[in-house]
């Protein structure tokens, strides 16, 4: 069960304002980059289930989580349908990201009263969304999109709270243009947790490239 409400979770996403993106079938692996990430300062995490037994070891790195890293919100991404979302809150999901939008998916969450973030490409999509009680709208992939479909957006739906995932990563250029076109936060991948930290198991690295980024939001968002 959740141990955060969903009005926990939006908050931390505006507050923080990046939730990195991670998936590794090694569960030691797994455990040390979700340390350094908490370490840097991340106090989100969503675990992209993509691999087979994915739900064992997100179910056992957030048990790790619970016991050793206070106030470190467990999500589950790349989820695509409501079957697959109830297993996943039932291991501790605080929140479920979907590539795709999924009914299914909302009403599974919505009983549960769990955040989901819904991927979105148009904005009928994101009405919808909205619609179903989605509070943070995943615009996916953001690299087709680009900040500026998100200022457009912003234009005749002000109130929509919108978290590009896909074509995002650290440099100031990036985030900035992002940011400044109303981004409420971003999702970050590879461009965070890189493929080169994970070979050299460089976690000293990954905690203070965690650590510039989520600063650099910061100064960004004032």
């Amino acid at each position: 069960m959740a141990q955060f409400t969903r009005i926990e979770v939006a908050s931390a996403m505006k507050e923080t304002g990046m939730v990195p993106l991670f998936f590794s079938s090694d569960l030691e692996l797994s455990k040390k980059v979700l340390k350094a990430c908490y370490d840097g300062g991340a106090r989100l995490m969503e675990f992209t289930a993509r691999g087979d037994f994915a739900h064992e070891v997100f179910g056992e790195l957030t048990k790790y989580a619970i016991t050793n890293l206070p106030g470190m919100i467990m999500g589950v991404g790349s989820v695509t349908d409501g079957a697959a979302a109830s297993l996943y809150m039932q291991l501790g999901a605080n929140f479920i990201v979907t590539p795709v939008l999924r009914e299914d998916i909302a009403v599974v969450c919505n009983r549960r009263k769990v955040l989901w973030s819904s991927g979105c490409g148009s904005l009928t999509e994101i009405s919808r969304a909205e619609e179903l009680g989605c509070e943070i709208v995943k615009l996916f992939p953001g690299s087709t999109y680009g900040p500026g479909f998100v200022k457009a957006i912003k234009g005749p739906q002000p109130w929509t709270s919108i978290m590009p995932t896909g074509g995002v990563n650290t440099s100031e250029e990036n985030l900035s243009a992002w940011f400044d076109a109303g981004v409420t936060c971003v999702g970050m991948g590879s461009q965070l947790i890189s493929k080169e930290v994970l070979a050299s198991k460089d976690f000293e690295s990954l905690e203070q490239t965690v650590a510039k980024t989520l600063a650099l939001i910061q100064k960004l968002k004032k």
